[in-house]
Formats: C-alpha cells, sequence, structure tokens
C-alpha cells in the first residue's frame, strides 16, 4: 500500500514532465507559425487596401491553390474537418505539407481579397504541427487524439490571444454535449506557450471597449433574450449557408479548379455591382464601426453574403472573424432597434454569433472575459447560451459529433405520447 502511494505521485511528475516538454515543443513551433501569419496578414492586407485592383486577381489564385490542393494535398483538403476527426480517434494521418498550402492559400486569399478569416489556417496548423510531435514521441491512440487537440487550443490560442479560450475551444469543438477534459492540462500548456511565443515576436491583438455594462433589470432581460435568439438564428444561417453554396457550387462544377476560377468571378462580380470592397478580406474596420456606433445597419448581411460566398467557393482561410465581424455589426443594429447600448450589444454578438456556429458557449464565455472583461461575464454567458440553444445541432465544422443534440429531454415525453396514441 506505501509503495502504491510513492508511485503514484511520480507517475503524475513523470506525466507532468512529459507534456510539458511537448506541448512546449507545439507552442514554439506554432507560436511561430501564428507570428508569421499575422504579421503576413497585415502586410498583404494593407497591400490590397492600397491596390483595390488586386481583387481582379482573386480568381486565378483560387484556382492555382485548388490545382495544388487536388495534386499535392491528397487528404490535406479536407482541412479542419480532418483534424477535428483525428481529435476524434480516428487514425487518418495529418501531412505537413497542409503547413504550406492553408498558410500561403489564406495569405493569397486575403491578399486578393477573399472575404475568410484566421481561425481556421491556425487550427489546421496546429494539428499537423501536434500529430508530428506526437509521431516523434511515438504516443499511443489516446495520447494522440490528445495532442491533436492541443494542437487546436495552442492554433486558436497564438492565432487570437486568448489562451484560456483557445484551452477550452479545443475541448469543447470536438463533440457537441460533451467536454474533452483529459487534455485539459496539456491543452492549457500549448495554448500558453504559443500565445506567449507569438506574442514574444511582437504580436498585438485589438482589444474593443464595450462601455459602460448596464445594471440587470426585466426589460435588460427580455431585450437580450432577443438579441440571443437573434444571435443563434444568424450563426445557423451562417454555417447552413456554406454548406449550401458548396453544394451549389459542387453540383454545377465537378472540376474543383474551375469552380474555384468561376467563385472568384462571382465575388468580383458583386464588388463591381454593390460597388463596394468594405467586405473583402479580414474587414477589420467593421469591427471599430460597430463598437463606435458608426456601422450601417446591412454591415452583418454584406460580411456574411461575402465570406459565404468565398468559403463556398473553396477558397482558403476560416470562420471565425467574420463571426465576430457578423455579430458586432449585428449587436450593433439590433441596440439601435432594442434601445440598449451599442458597443455592450457589439460585444454580446461578438461572441454570441460565434458560439451559435460553432457550438462552443464555454469557450466563446471565456473569450468574452479575456478580450472585454469580467464585468459583464453574466451577459456573456447568458448570450452565449441562447445562442448556442437557437443554432441548431450543425455549426460550421461537419466533422463536429453530436453526443446529444440540443432539446432531447423532450424527445422521451413526445414519444411516449406518440405510442399512447397509436396504442
Amino acid at each position: 500500500m506505501v509503495e502504491r502511494k510513492l508511485k503514484t505521485p511520480i507517475k503524475i511528475c513523470v506525466y507532468m514532465m512529459k507534456w510539458f516538454l511537448i506541448t512546449l515543443l507545439i507552442g514554439l513551433i506554432m507560436g511561430t507559425l501564428s507570428a508569421f501569419f499575422l504579421k503576413s496578414l497585415e502586410l498583404v492586407t494593407q497591400i490590397r487596401v492600397d491596390n483595390p485592383f488586386l481583387i481582379l486577381l482573386l480568381p486565378f489564385s483560387g484556382a492555382i491553390f485548388a490545382f495544388l490542393y487536388k495534386k499535392y494535398g491528397k487528404n490535406a483538403i479536407r482541412g479542419n474537418n480532418l483534424v477535428i476527426d483525428q481529435a476524434n480517434g480516428e487514425q487518418e494521418n495529418i501531412p505537413l505539407r497542409l503547413i504550406p498550402l492553408t498558410l500561403f492559400g489564406t495569405i493569397t486569399t486575403h491578399l486578393f481579397g477573399g472575404s475568410v478569416g484566421r481561425e481556421g489556417t491556425a487550427v489546421q496548423m496546429g494539428g499537423a504541427v501536434s500529430d508530428a510531435v506526437g509521431r516523434i514521441f511515438q504516443l499511443d491512440k489516446v495520447e494522440r487524439e490528445i495532442v491533436i487537440i492541443s494542437g487546436i487550443s495552442a492554433g486558436f490560442s497564438s492565432v487570437f490571444g486568448t489562451p484560456l479560450a483557445g484551452t477550452i475551444f479545443g475541448l469543447e469543438v470536438l463533440i457537441i454535449g460533451r467536454l474533452r477534459s483529459d487534455g485539459l492540462f496539456p491543452s492549457f500548456f500549448a495554448a500558453f506557450f504559443a500565445n506567449f511565443v507569438t506574442e514574444s515576436f511582437g504580436v498585438t491583438h485589438t482589444h474593443y471597449n464595450m462601455g459602460q455594462i448596464p445594471t440587470w433589470s426585466l426589460s435588460l432581460f427580455l431585450k437580450l433574450m432577443i438579441a440571443g435568439v437573434c444571435f443563434g438564428l444568424v450563426g445557423w444561417l451562417f454555417s447552413r449557408s456554406v454548406v449550401w453554396i458548396k453544394k451549389i457550387y459542387a453540383n454545377w462544377v465537378e472540376n474543383i479548379v474551375l469552380r474555384n476560377f468561376i467563385g472568384g468571378i462571382i465575388v468580383i462580380a458583386f464588388v463591381f455591382i454593390l460597388q463596394t470592397q468594405r467586405y473583402l478580406g479580414l474587414s477589420l474596420p467593421l469591427l471599430t464601426d460597430a463598437f463606435n456606433g458608426e456601422n450601417h445597419w446591412f454591415d452583418f448581411i454584406g460580411k456574411l453574403f461575402f465570406t459565404v460566398l468565398s468559403l463556398g467557393a473553396g477558397y482558403q482561410g476560416g470562420e471565425v472573424t467574420p463571426l465576430f465581424e457578423i455579430g458586432a455589426t449585428l449587436g450593433g443594429s439590433l441596440a439601435l432597434l432594442l434601445h440598449v447600448s451599442i458597443p455592450f450589444l457589439a460585444g454580446l454578438g461578438f461572441i454570441g454569433v460565434f458560439s451559435g456556429a460553432t457550438n462552443t458557449p464555454i469557450a466563446c464565455f471565456i473569450m468574452g472575459i479575456e478580450l472585454f472583461g469580467s464585468d459583464a461575464a453574466l451577459f456573456f454567458f447568458m448570450i452565449c447560451l441562447i445562442s448556442y440553444m437557437c443554432s441548431g445541432n450543425a455549426g460550421i465544422y461537419s466533422a463536429q459529433k453530436v453526443e446529444r443534440e440540443k432539446g432531447v429531454l423532450f424527445l422521451p415525453v413526445l414519444t411516449n405520447w406518440q405510442n399512447k396514441k397509436r396504442n
């Protein structure tokens, strides 16, 4: 009995030292990649803003990277879903060629005006890096799942500057209705190290001010209920629209290279029809406008529209930054209708639409605290939960599994009632 008590602390110490080493290596590599990625995005965004004609090259860049994925990418073309499947126990290799393909594919998409985000690229790079590190340490099946989860957390954390939200995002995004708590220790340190390394390169993350936080009242509660439902429905609309557009392109154009080329032409056509490039690239000024109360009421529609067109055509990039902007501008517009503080509701929309589209309410709640402070913590949690419940069981990641469908508690009662009616 004494010997067993002595062995347990030793095993725990060995476990901790092992994962410290693994996550430190992941953090160093992923943090460096994210710093290069974010600095590159700043550069190409400024180049595109200074040279609006570059939008005309979007179809060609899309076609080139579609060809590279088709010729050399193999299973890398599955992107985020490949990484999520491996974290859920699949035994498919995550190739290292995924890193340059998604990294430079996303950078060129931003250079030429595709409306995409950053998180997808970071998650894919994190998955590829962590899988390679796992092979070096010869991890078993369960440990491989945990190391890939850690890579997801490292990527998310370093690209947004939110190590706590990044930790939970990697654990929560895999399965709706379950948090993978066995990976908590490695995920945190991977997220922590990656963010530290990224920031050591001088990368800074913009923070927005929600203004004065209102006090609770019945009137405010009802208004936030309405806003939360709207955020969830828009998150659902975004995720379903991307799937719908992808199916249309796939049915109409079988060749993926030609599909990306045509998709780029369609984006350009709408730029000229609407006479605006406001919603291209990262569109970060939309966030500033939303928190300052200077956005147009239709900005959330414009950003959603151009992002769906870009992602639906197959352009490389993420969904989360566009979701931030869609949510913040929607919140700013709703604030005028509901007579609520504009920056306050913009901040809630920022995380609310993200929560609904990704089915990760806890990570989004924590992100709200990291980005805006803890004063509005109760509001963050309320909005994330309402949006999450109103967004359906399918989000932006098709590989995300469903442990238990939302609202399933009503199904046994309904089934029993239907059976009695039949009898």
